[in-house]
């Protein structure tokens, strides 16, 4: 039996309309041929949680810490999900930088990945004990970043492959 690549867009941050009033059109055409979509948390809007459900395949989701009582009650504040042998967690925050690897070896030593949000800074790093951290950044809120971001990541072979980190182009 052959596996196929599991195709995945990340997210994080989005914060429609307040940061802007749509999502990227490079996020979009990614989240339309992907085969999962990763939202760690922080929509603001519902809108935005429903225009994900529609255009996505399949969307794995959290409510962030400006998420409102209708997100939270349509979504987890942990989402667990195993793709294609990745057993992979969706939270929104992890706290400060300093001591993140040990905190979430011992909160989630149930995970192969964990994908979170809220800083708006991209971050990958594996922990000592193997667990893959992702975080998108936002990409419609840079923050101090350069660049506003999503990633891009390959699930094959029962592990996680390639992840790339998406810059978006200014908006105008």
């Amino acid at each position: 039996m052959t596996s196929r690549d599991l195709h995945l867009v990340l997210t994080a941050d989005t914060h429609v309309p307040k940061r802007a009033k749509d999502l990227p059109d490079d996020l979009w055409t990614a989240v339309e041929v992907a085969d999962v979509v990763v939202h760690a948390g922080d929509w603001v809007d519902e809108a935005t949680l429903a225009a994900l459900e529609v255009r996505s395949r399949r969307l794995v989701a959290c409510w962030g810490n400006n998420d409102g009582d209708g997100l939270r009650a349509r979504l987890p504040e942990v989402a667990r999900v195993e793709l294609g042998g990745v057993r992979l967690g969706v939270v929104h925050e992890t706290g400060g930088k300093q001591g993140r690897e040990a905190r979430m070896d011992a909160a989630y030593p149930d995970l192969d990945v964990l994908v979170f949000g809220h800083s708006h800074i991209p971050w990958d790093t594996t922990t000592p004990g193997g667990l893959r951290l992702l975080n998108p950044g936002s990409p419609t809120d840079r923050r101090s970043q350069p660049h506003c971001t999503y990633m891009t990541a390959v699930i094959r072979d029962g592990g996680l492959g390639e992840v790339v980190l998406h810059r978006l182009p200014s908006r105008r």
